[in-house]
């Protein structure tokens, strides 16, 4: 089965380079047409004004007889000629009056009378040396009366005007190939202008994602064919945004709600001494505190743009991070370290967004180490901030979707939401840095955050 060609441009190009190919084939091929048309009724033409030249040398004489007097140079030309040009001339009742050789006078006399149309005919092996004529026989007004005028000549005799044609054409067919080049390149070029603005479209279209949903596509110069599709796809990207729209306001509203009543029961929870029971308690109101604070810091993510022009020291968000969650990291057994630069690594961003994403990463790490281990973090003079763990590490085949929002992995903590990593790599975004994940040794993860130097 033969593949369909898919692309719109090159299935343009070819289907005008076949019309361009057929168009001059057909021209061409009208042009010899028309021009061994025209040689034959040039030579029509000349023997019918041959015949009316013919008859003007035919006047009255004596007795009501006709004569026929030939210059003596045309005279000359026809005797000449004798063997390739013939005529003959009747009068009205058919009498011959002249012919050029007795053959031709005996051939003619059998003949009707002419018509005032001309009437071409055909002697096929005429004469003595038995040659093809081609003439024509009209009927003529003269000082002499009406004439019938017969005037043959050998066929063939417009050859020369037949090969001056075919030279023309021949010469002319070798710019037809320049021509269709020429043609197609015009095509192709105005092919590919008539699908710029689509291909601007899908440029557009290709930048459209959970982040950048108020991006529509352009409908300026987009031809008229493609418009509704355009037009459909940016109805249904308002519908799409109306829909996030509302989610995001849904998920704030839900967030901002908790906080209250999780506040009081932590309180209330705090006041009582109890049982490992309480404690336990304690434990389960505090992650989900934890997790209203990571729904509102989505929502605040994907509502406001993040205004990341700020002189930032990573240095001193690593200190205040580092100590802030130092009590956390002791209560589970395990400790925390700062390293790296001594002295400020500056960058411009947001402080608080970068803090925050340094805290989820920490408890992440946090989350995934052994009691007793060590979770570290690393300040690096190039606007590297890094957090290692001794934890089980990061499969290959999941690092792509770590960053995904809700996403966990097989194995994961029940207690776990998987939003954490999704606003670090938010945050990231929003400051055009980057994030990589890759192995600590001997065992272990580690995350870089690389952000632009100031």
């Amino acid at each position: 089965m033969t593949r369909r060609i898919r692309s719109l441009q090159l299935r343009l190009t070819l289907e005008l380079a076949a019309l361009f190919f057929l168009a001059s084939c057909l021209a061409v091929g009208g042009l010899l047409h028309s021009a061994y048309r025209t040689a034959g009724t040039l030579t029509n033409r000349e023997l019918a004004l041959r015949a009316e030249d013919l008859a003007r040398y035919v006047s009255p004489a004596a007795a009501g007889k006709l004569r026929f007097d030939l210059p003596p140079d045309l005279k000359q030309s026809y005797d000449a000629a004798a063997q390739r040009s013939v005529f003959a001339i009747r009068d009205k009742d058919g009498h011959l009056i002249e012919a050029s050789t007795p053959e031709l006078g005996a051939v003619i006399e059998r003949w009707p009378l002419a018509d005032s149309e001309p009437s071409f005919f055909q002697l096929t092996g005429f004469g003595a040396s038995g040659q093809d004529y081609s003439g024509v026989s009209v009927l003529l007004d003269s000082t002499a009366g009406p004439l019938s005028v017969t005037v043959a000549e050998v066929s063939g005799g417009d050859q020369l005007v037949h090969a001056m044609l075919r030279e023309f054409v021949f010469d002319v067919a070798w710019y037809v190939p320049l021509f269709i080049a020429m043609v197609l390149l015009l095509a192709i070029y105005s092919v590919r202008r008539s699908v710029r603005p689509l291909r601007a479209a899908s440029a557009e279209a290709s930048n459209i994602g959970p982040g950048s949903i108020s991006i529509r596509l352009p409908e300026a110069d987009v031809p008229s064919e493609a418009l509704p599709l355009v037009l459909a796809v940016n109805r249904a990207l308002d519908r799409l945004e109306q829909g996030f729209a509302v989610q995001r306001q849904f998920t704030a509203n839900a967030a901002h709600e908790l906080r209250t009543p999780l506040t009081i029961i932590t309180a209330r929870l705090d006041s009582f001494e109890g049982n490992g029971q309480f404690s336990a308690l304690r434990q389960e109101v505090g992650r989900m505190n934890r997790l209203v604070e990571q729904l509102l810091c989505v929502a605040r993510l994907d509502s406001i743009a993040l205004d990341v022009s700020s002189p930032v020291d990573l240095r001193q968000i690593a200190e205040e991070v580092v100590g802030s969650m130092a009590h956390l990291a002791l209560a589970g057994g395990r400790s925390i370290a700062l390293t790296g630069a001594e002295r400020p690594v500056r960058i411009t961003g947001n402080a608080d967004a970068i803090a925050d994403a340094l805290r989820n990463l920490i408890e992440n790490a946090l989350a995934h180490t052994r009691p007793g281990t060590e979770v570290i973090v690393e300040v690096g003079s190039e606007g590297v901030l890094s957090v290692l763990d001794s934890g089980p590490g990061i499969p290959v085949h999941d690092r792509p979707r770590i960053f995904d929002r809700f996403w966990r992995g097989k194995g994961a903590r029940s207690e776990g939401a998987g939003l954490g990593l999704a606003i670090v790599m938010e945050i990231v975004r929003a400051h055009g840095a980057s994030v990589a994940v890759s192995d600590r040794s001997p065992c272990g993860a580690r995350f870089d955050l690389r952000f632009q130097p100031a």
